[in-house]
C-alpha cells in the first residue's frame, strides 16, 4: 500500500482511524450495518424469547439495538481529513500539521504531555509512534492492518 493511501488510515499519534468505531467506511460501521439489516425487525422476537426461551439477556435487545444503530452510523473521516469526532480534546491532529510532520516521533518534542490525551492513550501513542519509528510506517500498518484497534 502507498504512503498516502497508509496516511489516511493512521492518525499521527498512530492509533488506526480506519479500524475505529466512529470512522465512516469502517470495518466497525460496516458490520454494524450488516448486523443490524440482518435482524431485521428482531424487536417482537426478543420480548417473546424472554419467555419463551426463558431467556432474559433478550429484554436488553432495546439497548443493544440503540448501540447497533449508534456504531452503523459512524461520521468521522479520520483525523488527517476531518476534526476528531471521538478524542475531542486531541491537540495532535493539529500540531502534527503546523511542525510538518505526519508522526509525532518525527517531532524534536517527542514525547510531550501536549496531546490531550488521558494517560492510558498518552502511553499507547508513545509506544505506537516509537514503534513505527523502529520499522517503519509501512512495515507497522503491514503489522496492525488486520488487526482490532481495541
Amino acid at each position: 500500500m502507498e504512503k498516502a493511501e497508509i496516511l489516511k488510515r493512521l492518525a499521527p499519534c498512530g492509533l488506526h482511524c480506519g479500524k475505529c468505531f466512529a470512522y465512516r467506511g469502517g470495518e466497525i460501521g460496516q458490520n454494524s450495518k450488516q448486523l443490524k439489516q440482518a435482524l431485521g425487525n428482531f424487536d417482537a422476537y426478543a420480548d417473546r424469547f424472554v419467555d419463551l426461551l426463558n431467556e432474559p439477556v433478550f429484554s436488553k435487545y432495546t439497548d443493544f439495538k440503540e448501540l447497533l444503530s449508534y456504531l452503523s452510523d459512524p461520521q468521522c473521516r479520520g483525523c488527517r481529513s476531518d476534526a476528531c469526532k471521538l478524542f475531542t480534546a486531541c491537540k495532535v491532529k493539529d500540531c502534527a500539521p503546523a511542525k510538518n510532520v505526519d508522526f509525532c516521533f518525527e517531532c524534536v518534542e517527542f514525547p510531550c504531555n501536549k496531546t490531550g490525551f488521558d494517560k492510558h492513550l498518552h502511553e499507547r501513542s508513545v509506544a505506537i509512534n516509537r514503534r513505527i519509528e523502529e520499522i517503519g510506517m509501512e512495515q507497522y500498518y503491514k503489522e496492525i492492518k488486520d488487526k482490532s484497534r481495541y
